[in-house]
């Protein structure tokens, strides 16, 4: 089921260019508050500046983030996830638990659930272990996943248009004020 370079949904060629898409479990509305996008934000960041991922693309809804990715030479695209994906797992339960969080109960009781029924996770699961991973080849694909990601708050009907979606890279493609920097395509 997979695409060139992809296994099922594992991830081939590891330096290659790939769509990737990270999903909550039970596509639990986690980031419609601002300080969980900029959590994932910031470790998005420290992961283009320490663990070699380079994004070309991204967009963080409320349950799922859409990126265009790939890793520097040298380094691995599916530890790049796996960590990034476990360490933000950690922090969003803490933050769960240390703020004003009114779905508090709600959302540790979700994810402590989906951990005890995972024999991978000690405790909380957060994110689904899938990553669904497309290898982008060809301009055509390339320009398809693009379109996809960018449109996304638009056909959500969060804006009209879809540089008024702040955690998109379509503000990076017009020369917008960007929560994240981006290779270019």
């Amino acid at each position: 089921m997979g695409k060139k370079g992809t296994t099922g949904y594992r991830i081939g060629d590891q330096n290659a260019l790939h769509f990737i898409t990270l999903t909550t479990v039970g596509w639990v509305d986690i980031f419609t508050r601002k300080i969980y996008k900029d959590l994932l934000v910031s470790s998005l960041d420290f992961a283009v500046k320490n663990k070699g991922l380079e994004i070309y693309a991204y967009c963080i809804m409320s349950n799922h983030i859409h990126l265009i990715v790939r890793a520097s030479e040298g380094f691995n695209l599916s530890d790049i996830l796996r960590d990034f994906k476990k360490f933000t797992s950690r922090q969003i339960i803490n933050l769960i638990k240390t703020n004003n969080e009114s779905r508090r109960e709600w959302m540790l009781n979700l994810f402590q659930y989906a951990g005890h029924n995972n024999p991978n996770n000690k405790v909380f699961q957060v994110w689904r272990h899938d990553n669904h991973p497309v290898e982008l080849y060809g301009s055509d694909v390339i320009d398809q996943k693009l379109d996809y990601i960018h449109k996304n708050p638009v056909v959500a009907g969060i804006v009209e248009n879809e540089e008024d979606y702040f955690y998109s890279s379509a503000r990076n493609f017009l020369g917008l004020t960007s929560v994240l920097q981006i290779e270019e395509l």
